[in-house]
């Protein structure tokens, strides 16, 4: 499992401090909905302006303007060739019928989204993950908008993986604390990434002692 409390976070509201405070007291007839019992304290009833026509949900404040994310990821998410997401889509090579189903998926999403990038279809394990599977990139939000919904009703018995990319030096958390499982969550040979760490301290110190090595030859 992973630990939440290894990494920092910075503020959901970075960038939006000190704005007028929105409205948040919850009604009776809110409550209801989740079968949960209200305390006296609770029971506020704010100003049916307040409300969208459901009278539940919050009526949001305007500012005519979409978000950003709407069309491209956010930082610190790729933007490059790599692209921002990367979608591993798991079978068990030993389940015949799983591997039917997995070949036939990576085949249609060729034929449905010929736009995406697609890699080989694996027939074992390799890297960190445990089983066999497929890989798919996503390089925009709209991308991203098209393709999970679809594979959350297509994918059958399979499980998938969306993680995002950043930088190399963060591919263990993106592989963990941030990733999203599709199905079942399939435990990741996280020590690939360790090895991956250390190889690249190993690099680095080496180009050091180069670079030492030629200003003491001049």
């Amino acid at each position: 499992m992973t630990d939440q409390f290894a990494f920092s976070y910075p503020s959901p509201l970075e960038g939006y401090e000190n704005l007028e405070p929105l409205s948040e007291l919850v009604s009776r007839e809110s409550f209801a909905i989740y079968g949960a019992i209200p305390t006296t304290s609770m029971l506020t009833i704010r100003k049916i302006r307040e409300r969208n026509d459901d009278g539940k949900s919050f009526k949001n404040p305007q500012h005519g303007v979409l978000s950003k994310a709407y069309e491209e990821f956010p930082d610190p998410l790729c933007k490059d060739r790599r692209g921002g997401f990367d979608i591993h889509i798991y079978h068990f090579q030993t389940n015949p019928d799983q591997v039917a189903y997995a070949k036939a998926l990576w085949e249609r999403i060729r034929r449905e989204f010929p736009e995406l990038r697609i890699y080989a279809f694996f027939d074992r394990p390799i890297g960190p993950h445990p089983v066999a599977m497929f890989e798919v990139n996503l390089f925009t939000p709209a991308q991203f908008g098209a393709f999970i919904p679809w594979l959350v009703i297509n994918r059958g018995p399979l499980s998938a993986l969306v993680h995002p990319n950043t930088v190399d030096e963060e591919e263990e958390r993106n592989h963990t604390q941030r990733a999203t499982w599709l199905g079942d969550r399939i435990p990741l040979d996280l020590r690939v990434f360790k090895l991956m760490k250390e190889r690249q301290k190993r690099e680095e110190e080496a180009e050091r002692v180069k670079a030492k090595e030629k200003e003491g030859r001049l």
